[in-house]
């Protein structure tokens, strides 16, 4: 059984969660944003070596320009860090939803990767001297599939619309 005191905690942090729901989402993007940023130049360009985030010049640009990716992914990571440790102060943090968020802004940034940086503006591709299509196609699938459902996430923790008149 709830006493009065566990009652008005839990009031209130349903109260916030709906207050701060729109932290809770960019504190999620961001996240996802610098996530799969982080991934993307860990595996594909350290381990893998696969490519730079700049490969239009010499490998020495390549490297700097990894690096400023690579700031960049912690940039935003710390950035959702910031508001995370803010709603979590103000019992306002929404998992759900958060989740939901994180999963969109990964996805956002893996589409953008493979059809601006990729193809629109050729900056790089995901691998050299082999057929390319197969990559393309799960990369872009894999970011698709993280957008739908972090979309589905969002939908089922989105804010009712106010009655007229209440």
């Amino acid at each position: 059984m709830f006493t009065n005191t566990e009652n008005a905690r839990a009031y209130a942090n349903g109260k916030n969660r709906k207050v701060l729901s729109g932290r809770n989402l960019w504190s999620g993007v961001l996240f996802g944003i610098g996530t799969a940023a982080f991934i993307d130049e860990v595996v594909f360009h350290q381990l893998l070596h696969w490519h730079h985030f700049y490969d239009l010049s010499t490998s020495d640009i390549g490297l700097v320009s990894d690096g400023l990716f690579h700031a960049f992914s912690w940039f935003a990571t710390i950035a959702s860090l910031f508001l995370f440790a803010d709603l979590r102060r103000r019992n306002a943090f929404w998992p759900q939803r958060w989740i939901g968020g994180m999963l969109i802004g990964a996805g956002a940034f893996q589409l953008y990767d493979g059809t601006i940086q990729h193809k629109l503006l050729k900056l790089h591709q995901i691998r050299y001297n082999v057929d390319i299509l197969p990559y393309d196609l799960a990369w872009n699938a894999i970011a698709v599939l993280l957008l739908l459902v972090g979309a589905v996430l969002l939908w089922k923790t989105r804010q009712p619309a106010e009655k007229k008149g209440s």
